[in-house]
């Protein structure tokens, strides 16, 4: 996990936390988008910008997102628990 270049201490604020997969939704009018924080890729409403994800994972209180393929990767060993939503 150490040797993979999308870890930049992301443990002191994911590790072991509670994930919920969820369609993006802006969180105010002024922030039309987030990113990964992971592999940085993009969030973001399918109208405001449509190339960028449109779901992922996010943490309870909406601050930090994780892609698939990120939350794939890593869910293991940031022993993530997953909410039904």
């Amino acid at each position: 996990m150490q040797s993979d270049p999308r870890i930049f201490n992301q443990e002191k604020y994911l590790k072991g936390v509670t994930l919920s997969k969820k369609k993006y939704s802006q969180p105010k009018e002024d922030w039309d988008h987030d990113h990964c924080e992971f592999c940085w890729n993009k969030f973001a409403e399918k109208d405001s910008i449509p190339e960028a994800l449109h779901e992922g994972f996010v943490t309870e209180d909406g601050n930090h997102w994780v892609c698939e393929n990120c939350f794939n990767d890593f869910k293991e060993s940031f022993s993530w628990n997953v909410a039904n939503s």
